[in-house]
């Protein structure tokens, strides 16, 4: 079988898990192909499926990227589905999802009254256009600019357990969980994170698995992957602060066996 392992142009290569996932696809006899999504010249139908996993860049063209993901799921079997990648891009599904989630206010008028403040847009990754402030005045004013530049706005209390626990993100491939690992925090103050030092492997509590067997119950299509993020409210209840669909950093390197089970069960889903 011969597979499309979707990426983008990156000069700088930033995609470190990319050679260990095509090595352990290899082991299940998936010839992997790095292709970036947007190469005018990619000969999609070729492929036996198409495996989403490092188009950072289609943050700046949203409509381009679903439009492209309809297009070459058409042609191919795309993973995850462009259905998915569709209403995963766009962080409102957090309004209708059905599970408890950090507490969000969606626009820039009428903001609560609280401690400390993250203000970012509905459709952004990595904390791109995201700020992190105490001082109100700050807040509304960012979530003002978000606003008149026609993008939903999305604001939310900073918790002081990422600093102290993290944020917990649970692992699942083929819908079976492979492992978790505690991100340390992209907004808290202090030095510029270690890229080679992200996170932490740890084991869920019950409720934290709980909480992410729900939230993945709450999408229909099959799933090569999911990464369910998780932060604890001030009372301990853990809640979801992010459920990522289109192109998580898996931390294959975190956990020996995640690489054989990603590989394992995209084998599954195109034998199957």
């Amino acid at each position: 079988m011969n597979v499309a392992y979707v990426t983008f142009a990156d000069p700088l290569g930033h995609d470190d898990e990319r050679d260990i996932a095509l090595g352990a696809w290899l082991g299940e006899g998936i010839q992997g192909t790095p292709v970036r999504w947007d190469d005018p010249e990619a000969d999609w139908a070729s492929f036996d499926a198409a495996v989403v996993r490092s188009a950072w860049d289609y943050i700046e063209r949203r409509d381009d990227f679903v439009a492209w993901a309809y297009r070459v799921g058409g042609l191919t079997r795309l993973l995850n589905p462009a259905s998915v990648l569709e209403w995963n891009t766009d962080k409102t599904y957090l309004r209708d999802l059905g599970v408890p989630t950090v507490p969000t206010h969606w626009s820039h008028e009428g903001i609560p009254e609280w401690d400390e403040y993250v203000v970012k847009p509905a459709i952004s990754a990595g904390a791109r256009d995201t700020i992190r402030t105490a001082d109100r005045a700050v807040a509304e004013a960012h979530a003002a600019r978000l606003a008149a530049e026609g993008r939903t706005v999305m604001v939310q209390p900073y918790l002081d357990s990422v600093e102290h626990e993290g944020e917990l993100s649970l692992l699942y491939f083929g819908g079976e969980f492979s492992h978790a690992v505690r991100r340390h925090p992209m907004l808290a103050g202090g030095e510029e994170l270690d890229l080679d030092n992200r996170a932490t492997l740890r084991d869920p509590d019950a409720d934290q698995f709980e909480v992410a067997e729900l939230v993945l119950s709450k999408v229909a299509e099959p799933l090569l992957y999911a990464r369910v993020d998780l932060v604890r409210m001030p009372n301990g209840e853990p809640v979801l602060i992010e459920l990522e669909l289109t192109e998580p950093y898996l931390f294959l390197r975190y956990e020996l066996d995640a690489p054989g089970l990603f590989a394992r069960a995209l084998a599954e889903m195109l034998r199957g």
